[in-house]
């Protein structure tokens, strides 16, 4: 279970985190960034939401399924953004369309991520790859001609990489060390599985008790 909770907290906190970034990027009109960082952040967060919503809802057992907790509505309702405001494959192909039509806007998130850089050699490594994927995405006059197919065909798993990375450095700039140390491990560099409640146990041993207090109310 604490395995379950730390893993939660963690996904809590890098969506909070961004979700915080993007919303003081349209306060301050940076429309460069949050051309390209929202559309990012809500494919990521839509997809991530309804699984965190399930898994929270199980450590409650029955509790968590009847109506008077809160959980229920939470669950019911979690595919409704993706739904109603842009299924998956909209949203992703829209971060193609902001990469290949607006040259600032994939500058500005390149800028982002650098402002990460030299924290942590795993997370500078992410960082390349995926500006790298990203340019690879728009192409080059020296370079062959991109295959439109190829490039939506492999869309979600590009937007993913980039919401990943760019929640990785934003914690790495804002939050505890313990918490974005255990995401960069546990996100990028594999010491998780393919569910919640997965992650490596030495991380566990080593970081539990910080990350799953500091996501208790105050």
């Amino acid at each position: 279970m604490r395995n379950v909770l730390m893993d939660l907290a963690l996904e809590s906190e890098a969506a909070t985190t961004l979700g915080l970034r993007l919303a003081a990027a349209v306060d301050e009109g940076d429309t460069a960034f949050s051309r390209l960082a929202v559309a990012v952040g809500k494919y990521w967060v839509c997809k991530r939401t309804a699984p965190m919503v399930a898994e929270a809802l199980e450590c409650l057992g029955g509790n968590g399924i009847v109506e008077e907790n809160g959980l229920a509505r939470l669950y019911r309702e979690a595919p409704v953004n993706s739904v109603w405001e842009g299924s998956g494959n909209v949203v992703a192909l829209d971060v193609l369309r902001a990469l290949t039509r607006e040259p600032a806007a994939l500058a500005t998130f390149s800028a982002e991520l650098d402002l990460a850089r030299g924290a942590d050699t795993r997370l500078d490594a992410a960082i390349t790859q995926t500006i790298s994927a990203m340019q690879a995405t728009v192409g080059s006059p020296d370079s062959a001609a991109v295959n439109p197919v190829a490039v939506q065909s492999g869309a979600r798993a590009l937007v993913e990489q980039l919401a990943t990375t760019l929640q990785a450095c934003l914690l790495t700039r804002f939050a505890p060390s313990y918490i974005s140390e255990a995401f960069v491990v546990s996100r990028l560099d594999g010491a998780h599985g393919h569910t919640f409640g997965t992650l490596h146990s030495d991380l566990v041993d080593a970081s539990a008790g910080a990350v799953i207090e500091r996501a208790f109310p105050a």
